[in-house]
This record gives structure tokens, sequence and C-alpha cells, in this order.
């Protein structure tokens, strides 16, 4: 029952984080939601292995923790030397 609680709980919040990455003022508030709706399904996924009894599901949450993590850096990354448009210039 608890981890039912807990499960709904985890939901709950990755519902908000995703109305804050569709509503986020700029990248990086969206890059956050991202990478937390990502450490939530790890919470998740860890919850589902611990309720189901199948240790399995903790090591696909360690790989999908690596995978977020590259992720975010990989867009941040990305972001930061991508050259900002001058609006000016791309009417010419």
């Amino acid at each position: 029952m608890m981890f039912a609680v807990a499960t709904i709980a985890v939901l709950i919040t990755i519902a908000m984080v995703l109305a804050r990455a569709i509503l986020g003022p700029s990248l990086f508030d969206r890059v956050l939601a991202g990478n937390t709706v990502g450490s939530l399904a790890v919470l998740t996924l860890a919850l589902i292995g611990f309720v189901t009894g199948r240790p399995e599901f903790l090591d696909i949450a360690i790989l999908y923790t690596l995978l977020n993590l590259i992720g975010t850096i990989a867009v941040l990354r990305y972001f930061k030397m991508a050259e900002p448009v001058n609006p000016a210039q791309a009417r010419d």
C-alpha cells in the first residue's frame, strides 16, 4: 500500500514537471524539467522493481540514469556552442 502511494506521488510529480517543461519560459527550464522527468522515471523503475521483487529493474534504472546524464550534458553543450541568430541578419 505504501509503495502504491509513493508511485502515485511520483506520477503526480512527473505531471507537474511536464507542465513546467511545456510552459517553461526559457530553454534551461525545459532542460531541467527533462532531466527531472528522467530522474523521476528512474525512481519509478526502482519502485516497480522493488514491488515486483525483480532486481533487474534496478540495473535498467542505473543505465537510464547514465543516459539521462549524458543526454542532459549533450543538450546543454549544444546550446552553449550554438551561435545565437541575430534577427536583423536573418532577413538579409
